[in-house]
């Protein structure tokens, strides 16, 4: 007993969830949890594209369905290359921040190429944009939330916690600094 070929309307279902995948491939990809880039699967999804441009749908709805999916496969295609140029450059602002947070951890302080590093240690007070910035970034980084984020909610946590330090341990200030420990994200506070 043969089995019927796919129809167009299966097929697009298909190739819908094959690009679904391959963008969460690719996501895992820059995220550093994929070790090679998913060329295989983006290949298929390509092949796909191919096809159906190169096939008269006649049905509007299934053209519609396609035209969308087509777009939104040249509109990642777009922002992977993006991405793939930036991470060659060395450029790509994940990569960067996690360079950058080794090199914090080692203790070193030159001038990163995606700008400029602020310094170990120094106070919330003096850099707040600074530390939210890499705050907000490390969460990023780390497949965190950063909904409801703020720079002045972050800022109320700090002084919130620098008083109670400075109380605790009699201290005249705190320092702050953005650590990853295990993939989570974490503001530690250092009396001097």
């Amino acid at each position: 007993m043969e089995m019927a070929p796919p129809t167009t309307e299966e097929e697009l279902k298909i190739l819908e969830v094959k690009l679904t995948q391959l963008k969460l491939e690719y996501e895992k990809y820059f995220l550093g949890s994929r070790p090679t880039e998913p060329s295989q699967a983006r290949s298929e999804v390509q092949k796909t594209v191919i096809k159906f441009s190169n096939m008269r749908i006649t049905n509007t709805a299934q053209r519609f369905k396609f035209n969308s999916l087509n777009g939104r496969f040249q509109a990642f295609k777009r922002q992977w290359e993006s991405i793939l140029r930036q991470i060659e450059a060395g450029t790509y602002k994940r990569h960067v921040f996690k360079a950058d947070l080794r090199a914090r951890e080692r203790g070193l302080e030159e001038a990163s190429p995606g700008g400029p590093r602020t310094s170990r240690g120094a106070r919330a007070s003096d850099r707040g944009g600074d530390l939210f910035e890499t705050y907000r970034d490390a969460l990023i980084a780390n497949g965190q939330n950063t909904k409801g984020l703020t720079a002045e909610k972050l800022q109320r946590a700090i002084a919130k916690q620098e008083a109670t330090i400075k109380q605790k341990y009699g201290c005249d200030r705190v320092d702050f600094k953005v650590v990853v420990t295990d993939g989570k994200v974490k503001m530690k506070a250092a009396a001097r």
